[in-house]
């Protein structure tokens, strides 16, 4: 489905039952790939969470956003989840740094865009991808404790981002946008909260 409105069916999965439970499950998935990534290098929560969290979290928001906006197929931004976040467990694994490959991806997405006729908005996503992943990649440079904070930051302030387009119900579907946002919080506030304590 190809369509940039709403629809009857997402109407109607706009009841509070629906909305609680997309943001449960962003809050869910926020804890546990909080969790999952400080377990992968063998350390706590605590000890674990670095910058690279909330910078890989608001890299693949913002890549699924631009990818559902070139392809003018909002549910292409829920298949863009396992797609990207597989991408930066290649550039863990890999050659490439992660960043690397996320900033290869959106050139990608931005040529789909201009070949789908769908240049403007791709440019609103690709310039919105370029101001929250900017922000992250600077807070990688950062200490840990004031780049855990800034990237923290920078992942909670990409809710806004989603609430306009749930509002809106343009580029992505509402679930998506909803689950976003807890996920979003949810990890933003783990890592402002650990930079804090230091």
């Amino acid at each position: 489905m190809t369509t940039t409105s709403r629809t009857e069916t997402e109407r109607r999965t706009r009841s509070g039952g629906a909305i609680t439970a997309w943001v449960v499950l962003g809050v869910v998935s926020g804890l546990g790939m909080t969790y999952g990534l400080a377990a992968m290098h063998g350390e706590s929560i605590i000890n674990g969470t670095t910058q690279l969290t909330p910078a890989t979290a608001v890299g693949v928001a913002a890549l699924c956003y631009l990818a559902a906006a070139a392809t003018r197929t909002r549910w292409v931004a829920w298949l863009g989840v396992p797609v990207f976040s597989g991408l930066a467990f290649a550039g863990l694994l890999g050659a490439l740094p992660w960043w690397t490959l996320f900033v290869l991806a959106a050139i990608v997405l931005l040529g789909v865009g201009v070949l789908l006729g769908a240049g403007q908005v791709t440019a609103v996503q690709a310039a919105a991808l370029l101001g929250y992943f900017g922000m992250a990649i600077v807070a990688l440079q950062l200490s840990p404790q004031l780049g855990l904070a800034i990237a923290g930051v920078t992942l909670a302030a990409h809710a806004f981002w989603d609430v306009k387009h749930y509002r809106s119900g343009e580029v992505v579907l509402g679930s998506l946008a909803i689950f976003c946002i807890g996920l979003d919080l949810t990890v933003g506030a783990i890592c402002v909260a650990l930079a804090i304590a230091g």
